[in-house]
Protein backbone atom coordinates (compact mmCIF):
# COMPACT_ATOMS: atom_id res chain seq x y z
CA UNK A 1 0.00 0.00 0.00
CA UNK A 2 1.48 3.33 -1.07
CA UNK A 3 1.52 6.20 1.41
CA UNK A 4 0.67 9.45 -0.40
CA UNK A 5 1.26 12.69 1.50
CA UNK A 6 -0.87 15.66 0.43
CA UNK A 7 0.77 19.04 1.11
CA UNK A 8 -1.71 21.93 1.02
CA UNK A 9 0.60 24.93 0.43
CA UNK A 10 -1.32 27.56 2.39
CA UNK A 11 -1.83 28.42 6.05
CA UNK A 12 -5.66 28.48 6.13
CA UNK A 13 -7.00 25.86 8.54
CA UNK A 14 -9.96 23.85 7.31
CA UNK A 15 -9.76 24.70 3.62
CA UNK A 16 -8.51 21.15 3.21
CA UNK A 17 -8.82 18.33 5.74
CA UNK A 18 -7.98 14.66 5.64
CA UNK A 19 -11.67 13.72 5.42
CA UNK A 20 -11.84 15.43 2.01
CA UNK A 21 -9.54 12.82 0.48
CA UNK A 22 -10.14 9.82 2.76
CA UNK A 23 -12.56 8.22 0.24
CA UNK A 24 -9.57 7.62 -2.05
CA UNK A 25 -8.19 5.13 0.46
CA UNK A 26 -10.71 2.59 -0.87
CA UNK A 27 -8.34 2.26 -3.83
CA UNK A 28 -5.60 0.88 -1.58
CA UNK A 29 -3.57 3.93 -0.62
CA UNK A 30 -2.86 5.51 2.74
CA UNK A 31 -3.21 9.29 2.80
CA UNK A 32 -1.46 11.76 5.07
CA UNK A 33 -1.88 15.52 5.05
CA UNK A 34 -0.22 18.74 6.17
CA UNK A 35 -0.63 22.48 5.64
CA UNK A 36 1.96 25.23 5.91
CA UNK A 37 3.18 26.95 9.05
CA UNK A 38 4.48 29.91 7.02
CA UNK A 39 3.03 31.21 3.79
CA UNK A 40 -0.07 32.80 2.25
CA UNK A 41 -3.75 32.27 3.13
CA UNK A 42 -4.42 31.28 -0.50
CA UNK A 43 -2.58 31.23 -3.82
CA UNK A 44 -4.03 33.46 -6.51
CA UNK A 45 -0.93 35.00 -8.13
CA UNK A 46 2.83 34.56 -8.53
CA UNK A 47 3.53 36.55 -5.35
CA UNK A 48 1.37 34.20 -3.28
CA UNK A 49 3.08 31.23 -4.84
CA UNK A 50 6.56 32.55 -4.08
CA UNK A 51 5.63 32.96 -0.41
CA UNK A 52 4.40 29.36 -0.29
CA UNK A 53 7.46 27.66 -1.74
CA UNK A 54 9.96 27.59 1.19
CA UNK A 55 7.64 25.90 3.69
CA UNK A 56 6.26 23.64 0.95
CA UNK A 57 9.79 22.33 0.41
CA UNK A 58 10.14 21.82 4.16
CA UNK A 59 6.86 19.89 4.33
CA UNK A 60 7.99 17.64 1.48
CA UNK A 61 11.25 16.86 3.28
CA UNK A 62 9.31 16.08 6.46
CA UNK A 63 6.87 13.87 4.52
CA UNK A 64 9.67 11.74 3.09
CA UNK A 65 11.38 11.45 6.46
CA UNK A 66 8.00 10.43 7.91
CA UNK A 67 7.74 7.46 5.58
CA UNK A 68 5.69 8.75 2.65
CA UNK A 69 6.07 6.97 -0.68
CA UNK A 70 4.90 9.91 -2.79
CA UNK A 71 3.89 13.55 -2.37
CA UNK A 72 1.18 15.64 -4.03
CA UNK A 73 1.17 19.45 -3.84
CA UNK A 74 -2.43 20.59 -3.35
CA UNK A 75 -2.47 23.63 -5.67
CA UNK A 76 -2.89 24.07 -9.41
CA UNK A 77 0.07 26.44 -9.57
CA UNK A 78 2.29 23.44 -8.71
CA UNK A 79 4.21 25.58 -6.19
CA UNK A 80 7.52 24.11 -5.09
CA UNK A 81 7.16 20.92 -7.13
CA UNK A 82 10.41 21.19 -9.05
CA UNK A 83 12.67 22.31 -6.15
CA UNK A 84 11.10 19.69 -3.89
CA UNK A 85 12.05 17.01 -6.40
CA UNK A 86 15.66 18.09 -5.95
CA UNK A 87 15.66 17.49 -2.20
CA UNK A 88 13.63 14.28 -1.85
CA UNK A 89 13.92 10.91 -3.55
CA UNK A 90 10.23 10.00 -3.67
CA UNK A 91 7.87 11.20 -6.44
CA UNK A 92 6.51 14.74 -6.08
CA UNK A 93 3.55 15.50 -8.34
CA UNK A 94 1.81 18.74 -9.15
CA UNK A 95 -1.88 18.57 -10.06
CA UNK A 96 -1.60 20.97 -13.00
CA UNK A 97 1.20 19.05 -14.68
CA UNK A 98 -0.52 15.73 -14.02
CA UNK A 99 -3.93 16.94 -15.18
CA UNK A 100 -2.64 18.60 -18.33
CA UNK A 101 -0.74 15.51 -19.41
CA UNK A 102 -3.73 13.27 -18.66
CA UNK A 103 -6.04 15.65 -20.54
CA UNK A 104 -3.70 15.39 -23.54
CA UNK A 105 -4.33 11.64 -23.60
CA UNK A 106 -8.12 11.99 -23.26
CA UNK A 107 -8.75 14.63 -25.91
CA UNK A 108 -7.20 17.03 -28.37
CA UNK A 109 -8.11 20.40 -26.83
CA UNK A 110 -8.26 21.13 -23.10
CA UNK A 111 -9.83 23.99 -21.18
CA UNK A 112 -8.96 25.09 -17.66
CA UNK A 113 -11.79 26.58 -15.60
CA UNK A 114 -10.35 28.57 -12.73
CA UNK A 115 -11.00 31.07 -9.97
CA UNK A 116 -9.71 34.60 -10.69
CA UNK A 117 -7.88 36.49 -13.43
CA UNK A 118 -4.64 36.56 -11.44
CA UNK A 119 -3.97 32.88 -12.04
CA UNK A 120 -4.47 32.98 -15.82
CA UNK A 121 -0.87 34.00 -16.67
CA UNK A 122 0.39 31.30 -14.28
CA UNK A 123 -1.67 28.62 -16.02
CA UNK A 124 -0.61 29.79 -19.49
CA UNK A 125 3.04 29.71 -18.43
CA UNK A 126 2.70 26.21 -16.97
CA UNK A 127 1.09 25.03 -20.20
CA UNK A 128 4.19 26.26 -22.07
CA UNK A 129 6.54 24.57 -19.59
CA UNK A 130 4.59 21.30 -19.76
CA UNK A 131 4.51 21.33 -23.57
CA UNK A 132 0.74 21.55 -24.08
CA UNK A 133 0.25 25.27 -24.86
CA UNK A 134 -0.92 24.59 -28.41
CA UNK A 135 -3.67 22.32 -27.05
CA UNK A 136 -4.95 24.79 -24.46
CA UNK A 137 -8.27 26.47 -25.19
CA UNK A 138 -8.97 29.92 -23.68
CA UNK A 139 -8.93 29.76 -19.89
CA UNK A 140 -12.33 30.35 -18.32
CA UNK A 141 -12.56 32.37 -15.07
CA UNK A 142 -15.55 32.23 -12.72
CA UNK A 143 -14.36 35.28 -10.71
CA UNK A 144 -14.55 33.58 -7.32
CA UNK A 145 -11.67 33.92 -4.82
CA UNK A 146 -10.30 30.67 -3.43
CA UNK A 147 -11.45 31.37 0.13
CA UNK A 148 -15.05 31.86 -1.06
CA UNK A 149 -15.42 28.57 -2.93
CA UNK A 150 -17.02 26.68 -0.04
CA UNK A 151 -19.15 29.54 1.29
CA UNK A 152 -21.90 28.62 -1.17
CA UNK A 153 -20.90 25.38 -2.89
CA UNK A 154 -24.09 25.23 -4.98
CA UNK A 155 -23.31 28.67 -6.43
CA UNK A 156 -19.76 27.51 -7.09
CA UNK A 157 -21.03 24.48 -8.98
CA UNK A 158 -23.42 26.66 -10.98
CA UNK A 159 -20.57 28.96 -12.01
CA UNK A 160 -18.43 25.96 -12.96
CA UNK A 161 -21.27 24.50 -15.00
CA UNK A 162 -21.76 27.76 -16.90
CA UNK A 163 -18.05 28.24 -17.60
CA UNK A 164 -17.51 24.61 -18.60
CA UNK A 165 -20.47 24.69 -20.98
CA UNK A 166 -19.07 27.80 -22.68
CA UNK A 167 -15.65 26.15 -22.89
CA UNK A 168 -17.12 23.20 -24.78
CA UNK A 169 -19.60 25.12 -26.94
CA UNK A 170 -17.62 28.28 -27.71
CA UNK A 171 -13.97 27.23 -27.30
CA UNK A 172 -14.28 23.67 -28.68
CA UNK A 173 -12.76 22.12 -25.56
CA UNK A 174 -13.07 18.36 -25.34
CA UNK A 175 -11.56 17.99 -21.85
CA UNK A 176 -12.23 20.23 -18.83
CA UNK A 177 -9.63 20.70 -16.08
CA UNK A 178 -10.52 22.37 -12.80
CA UNK A 179 -8.03 25.20 -12.34
CA UNK A 180 -8.18 25.13 -8.55
CA UNK A 181 -7.91 22.19 -6.18
CA UNK A 182 -10.53 23.91 -4.04
CA UNK A 183 -13.10 22.62 -6.53
CA UNK A 184 -12.56 19.10 -5.18
CA UNK A 185 -15.82 17.13 -5.30
CA UNK A 186 -17.57 19.28 -7.90
CA UNK A 187 -16.75 17.20 -10.98
CA UNK A 188 -19.81 14.95 -10.92
CA UNK A 189 -22.17 17.93 -11.03
CA UNK A 190 -20.36 19.45 -14.00
CA UNK A 191 -20.22 16.13 -15.88
CA UNK A 192 -23.96 15.67 -15.36
CA UNK A 193 -24.71 19.23 -16.49
CA UNK A 194 -22.72 18.77 -19.68
CA UNK A 195 -24.12 15.32 -20.42
CA UNK A 196 -27.69 16.61 -20.14
CA UNK A 197 -26.85 19.05 -22.96
CA UNK A 198 -25.17 16.45 -25.18
CA UNK A 199 -21.79 18.00 -24.34
CA UNK A 200 -20.31 15.08 -22.43
CA UNK A 201 -16.54 15.45 -22.05
CA UNK A 202 -14.07 14.29 -19.38
CA UNK A 203 -13.97 16.64 -16.38
CA UNK A 204 -10.74 16.27 -14.40
CA UNK A 205 -10.84 16.78 -10.64
CA UNK A 206 -7.09 17.27 -10.13
CA UNK A 207 -6.68 16.09 -6.53
CA UNK A 208 -7.92 12.49 -6.95
CA UNK A 209 -6.35 12.26 -10.42
CA UNK A 210 -2.94 13.30 -9.09
CA UNK A 211 -3.05 11.27 -5.90
CA UNK A 212 -3.91 8.10 -7.77
CA UNK A 213 -1.12 8.71 -10.27
CA UNK A 214 1.33 9.39 -7.44
CA UNK A 215 0.39 6.08 -5.83
CA UNK A 216 0.75 4.24 -9.13
CA UNK A 217 4.23 5.67 -9.75
CA UNK A 218 5.32 4.75 -6.24
CA UNK A 219 3.84 1.26 -6.49
CA UNK A 220 5.88 0.42 -9.58
CA UNK A 221 9.05 1.71 -7.95
CA UNK A 222 9.58 4.84 -10.05
CA UNK A 223 10.49 8.41 -9.14
CA UNK A 224 11.74 11.55 -10.87
CA UNK A 225 15.14 11.50 -12.57
CA UNK A 226 18.03 12.75 -10.48
CA UNK A 227 19.82 13.69 -13.70
CA UNK A 228 17.06 16.26 -14.18
CA UNK A 229 16.39 17.06 -10.51
CA UNK A 230 19.89 16.82 -9.07
CA UNK A 231 20.38 17.50 -5.33
CA UNK A 232 21.57 21.06 -4.60
CA UNK A 233 25.24 21.61 -3.81
CA UNK A 234 25.99 22.37 -0.15
CA UNK A 235 26.34 26.10 0.55
CA UNK A 236 25.59 28.64 3.24
CA UNK A 237 21.90 29.56 3.48
CA UNK A 238 20.53 32.17 5.88
CA UNK A 239 17.02 32.85 7.07
CA UNK A 240 15.48 29.39 6.99
CA UNK A 241 14.66 27.22 9.98
CA UNK A 242 15.35 23.87 8.34
CA UNK A 243 18.37 22.12 6.93
CA UNK A 244 17.48 20.87 3.45
CA UNK A 245 20.37 18.45 3.29
CA UNK A 246 20.61 17.50 6.94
Amino acid sequence: MAIVHLVTPIITEGIRCLDDVKPLEKFGIEIRHSILDSGPASIECEYDEALAVPDTIKKCIEAERGGADAIVIDCMGDPGVRPSREVVSIPVLGPMETSMHLAATLGSRMSVVTVVDGVVPMIENLARIYGVKERLAPIRVIDLPVLEIEKDIERTKALLCEASQKAVEDDRADVIIFGCTGFLGCADAIREHLAERDLAVPVLDPVPVTMMQAAAIANVGLSHSKRCYAPPRPKEIKGYSFDILG
